[in-house]
């Protein structure tokens, strides 16, 4: 989400989903998360994680998370549940861009639209996704910049993958 913020203050048009089967947030433990399904309001997540434990969800900064999230759209959406397409799909861990590319094989190419999906590795941690949101902002620039992504996108990435070397990069190409 901080990336999303990001782009979209940047101009950009944005949209953001999970890809797994529920939003799953750290719980009291690590064997108690909280979970929630897909499309229920930051605002209920708030409230309910701040009835359960505010100094709790405050401390470990899901609380601030939370905030920041209902500033920039209603709810938690889920990937394999939309049916818009994209040029271009970032994801910020491997397994999502897994399960990206898996889903867009499932669908089938009906509309024969190309889709460059791009996971840029970052870490589950505030700071790592504020380096990691402006890491994607700069590749973002630049892939904005191109007059040909296709013929460009190598060099794209290899010239972000020197300015970021602590983000690396998966490449795909697929279809809606």
């Amino acid at each position: 989400m901080e990336a999303h913020k990001v782009l979209k203050e940047a101009g950009f048009n944005v949209s953001s989903f999970g890809t797994g089967s529920a939003v799953r947030l750290p719980g009291p433990s690590i064997d108690r998360p909280n979970i929630y399904e897909f499309g229920t309001p930051y605002d209920s997540i708030y409230n309910d994680l701040a009835e359960k434990d505010a100094k709790l969800y405050q401390a470990n900064g899901l609380l601030p998370m939370l905030d920041r999230n209902r500033s920039i759209k209603t709810a938690p959406q889920r990937w394999q549940d939309h049916n818009m397409a994209f040029d271009i799909v970032f994801t910020c861990e491997e397994r999502c861009f897994d399960a990206v590319c898996e889903d867009l094989v499932n669908r089938g190419e009906q509309l024969n639209l190309p889709v460059h999906i791009i996971n840029v590795e970052i870490k589950d941690n505030p700071e790592e996704a504020a380096v990691g949101a402006q890491g994607i902002l700069d590749l973002a620039k630049s892939i904005a910049t191109t007059s040909n992504l296709d013929e460009s996108i190598i060099s794209v990435l290899n010239e972000f993958e020197k300015k970021h070397p602590r983000l690396p990069v998966l490449h795909a190409v697929s279809f809606f």
